[in-house]
């Protein structure tokens, strides 16, 4: 965002740089969310601005000089900002406060959608990256080229406007997630409570898909079949002593229908008024008999709710899958125009009218971001004097959350690119 004809005037507030600090500082203060990645190439930004020299183009050639071509700290790209209506100077100052906020809300939704995405890919999350694009391309490419969207967010605007049209249409992306997510999510945990009775021990699991129809005496008056857990180590003494537990236990009626790694499912058919009986001297060996009623309209009804849930499912993957590439596009999109807005605000807050400044991006390597820092805070270091105090020595002041990592002499805003967190 540059004039190369311009020169640069200081703003009335320009005798007061103790408020333009506290003021810049207030507004960058917001939380940046942090991650926990799994391993990746480095894609955290530096998004700066310094004030044009003669021409916007020096300040780019020694930035680049400075960074890249003396000692390859960084791969850098000019970040091009288009001419926005700069509005008066109190409109500035609320809307730097306002876009903070607006900042960490549409990044927290990003992080949000992005999130839920490798959620819902569940196995197949190790392939979320490719579908985490912005208008078509990559992240890092989408930045490193970003060009303003017109149609979106139409420059004959006011600043204040294109802000509130950003916040409307990450609102309701978010509201649309929500309601997305709960109906997805429930349909999921159905069919994963229905799925889980058919796991696990026998003495939990859902016994129908194990049990047939010719296991059981049905129907009878006077007899009934019982299904007993027995520990393996244990299938000698059952077969020893199940006759014997409690009278009225029909002879030779036990066989063994399953068994898992640590158990094994036993039928045993005895008289019903012997039912209590046998439950108890059962308990005393430790065979544990489990509640079960031979129900072939139930059986089948959990079948075909298990059915209806997985197919519901399958059929709404797809949909949701593609609502969230699209909306993650139009959040992240919104995100990186934000911090358009944050850079030209701040820009002619601090480095006064008429506009005349360089944006540019940097994409350091972890190796190289504090060696960065300072070569940065020597190139620029003249253009705020109390901005050097501050880092010289981490000056502390009351209200404003001040540390090393937040104010700098030049314009700075960082965008990590890294997005997900595996637990």
């Amino acid at each position: 965002m540059c004039c190369d004809t311009c020169t640069v005037r200081s703003l009335s507030l320009g005798s007061q740089p103790f408020f333009l600090l506290a003021l810049f500082l207030n507004q960058v203060s917001g939380p940046f969310l942090s991650a926990h990645l799994l391993p990746t190439a480095m894609t955290e930004f530096w998004l700066i601005s310094a004030p044009g020299e003669k021409t916007c183009q020096q300040t780019w050639d020694k930035m680049m000089v400075a960074t890249t071509r003396n000692n390859n700290l960084s791969t850098n790209h000019k970040f091009n900002i288009p001419d926005l209506k700069v509005g008066t100077l109190d409109v500035l100052v609320g809307l730097s406060d306002e876009l903070a906020k607006l900042d960490s809300f549409v990044e927290s939704v990003v992080r949000k959608v992005a999130q839920y995405m490798a959620d819902v890919l569940e196995d197949s999350r190790d392939k979320v990256q490719e579908n985490l694009l912005a208008n078509g391309v990559d992240l890092v490419t989408y930045i490193t080229r970003f060009q303003w969207d017109m149609a979106k967010y139409p420059i004959k605007q006011s600043l204040k406007n294109i802000s509130e049209i950003i916040s409307k249409q990450v609102t309701q992306i978010d509201n649309d997630l929500k309601g997305r997510a709960s109906a997805y999510n429930n349909l999921k945990g159905n069919l994963q409570n229905l799925e889980r009775k058919n796991v696990g021990s026998l003495l939990t699991r859902s016994l129908a898909d194990i049990v047939r129809k010719e296991d059981f005496v049905l129907d009878s008056e006077y007899l009934v079949t019982l299904l007993v857990v027995v520990p393996k180590t244990s299938y000698a003494d059952w077969e020893r002593t199940y006759e014997t537990l409690a009278e009225m236990v029909v002879p030779r009626s036990s066989r063994k229908i399953f068994e898992d790694q640590e158990s094994g499912l036993f039928t045993v058919t005895l008289f019903r008024k012997a039912v209590d009986d046998f439950r108890h001297k059962a308990r005393e060996n430790k065979f544990t008999i489990r509640e079960f009623q031979y129900n072939e309209e139930e059986m089948k009804a959990d079948k075909e709710e298990m059915t209806r849930l997985s197919t519901d499912k399958k059929k709404q993957f797809g949909p949701l899958v593609r609502w969230l590439k699209v909306n993650f596009s139009e959040a992240f999109i919104a995100w990186i125009h934000i911090k358009a807005l944050r850079v030209f605000v701040e820009s002619v807050l601090r480095y006064g009218l008429p506009v005349n400044f360089q944006a540019m991006l940097l994409q350091p390597s972890k190796k190289t971001m504090k060696k960065l820092r300072e070569v940065l805070y020597e190139l620029y270091k003249h253009l705020d004097s109390s901005a050097a105090a501050i880092i010289d020595a981490s000056m502390d002041i009351p209200g404003l959350n001040l540390n090393q990592q937040e104010y700098y002499p030049y314009v700075y805003y960082k965008i990590d690119c890294n997005l997900l967190d595996f637990k």
